[in-house]
């Protein structure tokens, strides 16, 4: 319980929330851009009687916890903390439509989803933790702030960390981008995948990522004709190729297409920037063994539903 605030009244009704699958990285911005889609996870929540009621369906409902230990309401908890208090008991419904361990920020999206809808549910939630806070605690509760960022703000997002905590920038993509995305039936585990990387790169590799990393901010706004040039990173995917071989082989292909192709954060999915006119024909490129999704570019981040 927070020492600084007094217990808050919770609101009776419950509280739906939305959040959008986000990428990660998007070739050279490691641990920096993120990108919100138009796939999304909702929770539903409400304070209950004394304990926990959980249920999930959709992506991830065979495997995931069904306690306090479950990431929302591990999120839902971490949050009510900052705002004075837990209610006795909740009621927490999770309908998922983001693959769990494929590089789409499911468990970005779970942490801001359960912070957003603590808050929602905390009758003046907002002017005890505001949208920047959200971000601080969301980045506490990950590890980094590239997801979460999208998840919360929607867009095209820059995230950093500073010794107050993680900050960001949103700017809008241009509309000319169309998303499509190639989800594999493996999964990858973030930690698996930040485990294949290097201590430390050639001097020459972090100097090239620092230039298409800026490059991809210009390319990504506004000028989209630049994206296969500024897509381009020697950080983080071929170092992860021997955990996701099919990714880069299928980011390979599209590439030498002339086709914007990345790994999606930690992978194993594949993100491709390609244009509304081009998407079919981008989709077929991928072959058999892929759930391909056409996708936008979710515009608001996490919204409170009702």
């Amino acid at each position: 319980m927070s020492l600084d605030l007094p217990v808050p009244a919770y609101r009776a009704e419950a509280v739906r929330v939305r959040v959008p699958a986000s990428s990660a990285n998007l070739g050279p911005g490691f641990d920096c851009f993120g990108l919100a889609l138009t796939l999304h996870d909702v929770v539903e929540v409400q304070v209950n009687a004394p304990g926990l009621e959980l249920s999930v369906v959709g992506e991830g409902a065979r495997t995931v916890r069904r306690d306090a230990r479950h990431l929302v309401v591990r999120s839902m908890h971490e949050c009510f903390a900052r705002l004075g208090g837990s209610p006795s008991g909740l009621r927490v419904a999770c309908a998922n439509a983001i693959p769990h361990g494929r590089g789409l920020g499911s468990s970005s999206a779970a942490i801001v989803a359960g912070i957003v809808a603590a808050r929602a549910l905390c009758v003046d939630g907002e002017q005890r933790l505001d949208d920047a806070a959200l971000l601080r605690l969301a980045t506490e509760i990950e590890g980094h702030p590239d997801n979460v960022a999208a998840a919360l703000a929607g867009g095209f997002t820059l995230a950093w960390t500073e010794p107050e905590g993680a900050r960001l920038i949103r700017l809008d993509p241009s509309p000319l981008i169309a998303p499509v995305v190639f989800v594999p039936d493996t999964e990858l585990s973030t930690r698996k995948a930040r485990g294949l990387l290097p201590k430390t790169v050639p001097h020459a590799d972090a100097a090239a990522n620092a230039a298409r990393a800026a490059l991809m901010v210009e390319a990504l706004t506004r000028t989209p004709e630049l994206l296969l040039v500024a897509t381009e990173d020697r950080l983080h995917q071929d170092y992860r190729g021997p955990a996701m071989p099919v990714s880069l082989d299928l980011v390979k292909r599209l590439r030498a297409e002339g086709v914007p192709a990345m790994v999606s954060g930690a992978g194993p999915t594949v993100l491709a920037l390609t244009t509304p006119d081009a998407a079919e024909a981008v989709a077929k490129l991928g072959g058999e063994g892929w759930r391909v999704h056409h996708l936008s570019v979710d515009p608001v981040g996490a919204t409170v539903l009702s």
